[in-house]
């Protein structure tokens, strides 16, 4: 009996400790510069279901986009233009927006105003599917402080018809 009152008070000591190191953080996406470290946003493992159509039997497309619309899908027509702008901070800068392939081309975005934002903007040139991506550090950086070397990564699909 009392074997068993030993290995349950170790096992809710066990439960009790992993517990306490899930605390309830959150990243809200502009990167806070505080001395606590807040988790980074779930990646998502496998990409979104499709655009919802519209009724003209298209899909959805967005004129802008920020660190909330990482994993989305968004269709733009030739012609059109997409603007990122991504909250960042000097201790936790964003890279600037790349797209890969030619679907794409870099258009004015504006000035940036704040340390470790990513503003682009890109005008749709050709049909076709590419990716925006950015990263930044999950956390920041410090001299002489414990720091992680975490990634948090945004992208975007875009499909142009």
């Amino acid at each position: 009996m009392r074997r068993t009152i030993r290995h349950t008070t170790l096992a809710l000591a066990a439960l009790t400790l992993a517990l306490a190191g899930c605390g309830n953080q959150t990243d809200s996406g502009k990167g806070g510069d505080s001395n606590h470290v807040s988790s980074s946003p779930t990646p998502r493992k496998s990409p979104p279901a499709s655009p919802t159509p519209s009724p003209s039997g298209g899909c959805t497309t967005a004129s802008t986009l920020g660190a909330a619309d990482s994993g989305r899908t968004v269709c733009l027509a030739v012609g059109d233009t997409v603007r990122v702008s991504l909250d960042g901070t000097a201790k936790r800068p964003w890279k600037p927006v790349t797209a890969s392939g030619s679907v794409l081309r870099a258009a004015n975005s504006g000035f940036v105003l704040q340390p470790g934002d990513a503003s682009a903007a890109f005008k749709a040139v050709a049909d076709g599917k590419t990716r925006l991506e950015s990263t930044r550090p999950l956390c920041a950086t410090q001299p002489g402080r414990v720091s992680c070397l975490g990634i948090q990564e945004w992208w975007v699909t875009v499909v142009v018809k």
